[in-house]
């Protein structure tokens, strides 16, 4: 039987800038997680937006904690989702630490509904955290704090087409930002743009300002999953930069949380960016890290533990992304 792909691995060569390679459908660095054109993910991305309506009651949430960072055994296969069970409620969501990391399949509708709901009854409680994205690259913060200062009345539609930018599918994030301008709430653009990336992969991680001290477990460990999510076609000395990039999107996604600790933030990122071995939990100081709860958001018959909480859904129907290298086959991908 073949092999699941864990849907959260990312589409390659784009941060390397070697040409039009993708292979599976999300996260660990695709810029990371985002659906590039003509890529397996992104079709799947043009799904509608989903209804924020509350979900009806559902099956308690699968909670395990994380304390290794060996790298996640790899997903093994899963029967699809049949329409009938496309429609059954998740497991129930709740944020209920002052800071959270909120994780995601970048593709998955239902997954993208279950969370807004649990962001809206956490401002319906009257907490006022920040709102730490991934989806912004940190390099238009100045650009979106200047925009909302001159236009108080800003709509999430105004706000997405002047500071998104391609690769997401922004229906999906729309009502999160439309809620953190109903109640005034920061807007941090937390993620490392695809060309820093590059010049990260280029140039090591202190060149660029980040933290060069990353431990073997984890840049291993990323490696790993870099590998796998490229269905075999990337060998492991690109890996190993790839994951430099990684690491530091996690850094940049860690600092945002820090500066907003003291209010309390949320911070919604693919489940890559969540994991507490390999992920931005690494990089939190301990005070930081003891008010925190990293949620991977995860479908069905995906293993990974390394959570403080996982909520499980059905899976998202879409195609194998590693279809267009079984034939012919391919070599793999070196370090030019």
């Amino acid at each position: 039987m073949q092999r699941r792909r864990a849907p959260w691995l990312w589409t390659a060569a784009l941060t390397a800038g070697l040409g039009a390679f993708s292979c599976a459908a999300g996260d660990v660095l695709a810029a990371p997680g985002r659906n590039d054109p003509g890529s397996p993910m992104h079709a799947a991305a043009t799904a509608p937006a989903p209804s924020f309506a509350p979900a009806a009651a559902a099956r308690p949430a699968t909670a395990a904690s994380a304390t290794s960072a060996t790298p996640a055994t790899p997903t093994t296969p899963a029967t699809p989702a049949t329409p009938a069970a496309a429609t059954t409620p998740p497991a129930p969501l709740r944020l209920e630490r002052p800071i959270v990391l909120l994780g995601e399949v970048h593709d998955h509708p239902q997954q993208h509904a279950l969370r807004a709901e649990a962001f809206a009854a956490l401002l319906a409680g009257g907490a006022r955290p920040a709102l730490v994205m991934e989806q912004f690259d940190r390099e238009r913060q100045a650009e979106l704090d200047a925009l909302r200062a001159a236009q108080p009345a800003l709509d999430a539609d105004t706000l997405i087409a002047r500071i998104g930018g391609p690769g997401w599918h922004w229906p999906f994030y729309r009502p999160f930002v439309d809620m953190a301008l109903q109640h005034g709430l920061p807007i941090v653009a937390a993620n490392v743009s695809r060309d820093e990336a590059r010049a990260v992969m280029r140039e090591g991680l202190a060149a660029r300002g980040f933290d060069p001290g990353v431990p073997e477990a984890v840049l291993a460990g990323l490696a790993a999953l870099v590998e796998d999510g490229h269905c075999g076609q990337v060998g492991a000395a690109l890996a190993r930069r790839m994951a430099l990039a990684q690491v530091a999107r996690d850094q940049a996604m860690a600092r945002a949380l820090e500066a907003h600790a003291q209010r309390g933030a949320v911070l919604l990122a693919g489940n890559g960016h969540v994991r507490t071995d390999v992920g931005v939990p690494v990089w939190l100081t301990p005070a930081t890290r003891a008010r925190s709860q990293a949620i991977g958001v995860v479908e069905d018959g995906d293993p990974t533990l390394a959570f403080d909480q996982r909520v499980l859904t059905q899976p998202h129907s879409r195609p194998d992304p590693c279809a267009a290298f079984r034939a012919p086959a391919a070599a793999p991908l070196r370090t030019p």
